[in-house]
């Protein structure tokens, strides 16, 4: 049997969604198969990008996609929102998945500020969503 797949849903695919999927990918790559989708997809942000690169991950190659992509083509026993918008949507969208998780995270792309306080946030942000998957993958242990 292979790996067990992973779908982490956002609004736009962005943000949260794209760093939660380059983080458990490096980190249990292994025992996963990762995929990341919005609602309604978007540009990656180029702070998402950016604070990304500051840890290390390039992603290049990376790019936003729909939820369209997936439903019906794939099953997803572990499907991760990250965001309250999609929360409020998905249980019309993936029935029979077997682990749903809702963990919420601001929004870093809806922060105003100048710019040294949006690539904060988007710090602040990526930061989280690390901790909460790596909390994760020690409970699944």
């Amino acid at each position: 049997m292979g790996k067990a797949r992973v779908l982490i849903l956002c609004s736009g695919n962005a943000a949260r969604s794209q760093m939660a999927e380059a983080f458990l990918k490096k980190y249990a790559g292994d025992r996963f198969e990762v995929y990341s989708a919005g609602l309604e997809p978007q540009e990656i942000h180029p702070y998402t990008r950016k604070v990304m690169e500051e840890r290390g991950f390039d992603l290049r190659g990376h790019y936003s996609k729909g939820v369209g992509e997936f439903l019906g083509k794939k099953y997803f026993p572990y499907v991760i929102i990250v965001c309250e918008q999609t929360n409020e949507k998905c249980p019309t969208l993936f029935p029979g998945f077997l682990h749903r998780m809702f963990w919420p995270f601001e929004d870093p792309a809806a922060f105003a500020g100048p710019e040294a306080e949006k690539l904060a946030k988007f710090r602040e942000v990526r930061d989280q969503i690390e901790a909460r998957l790596k909390q994760w993958l020690q409970e699944l242990t």
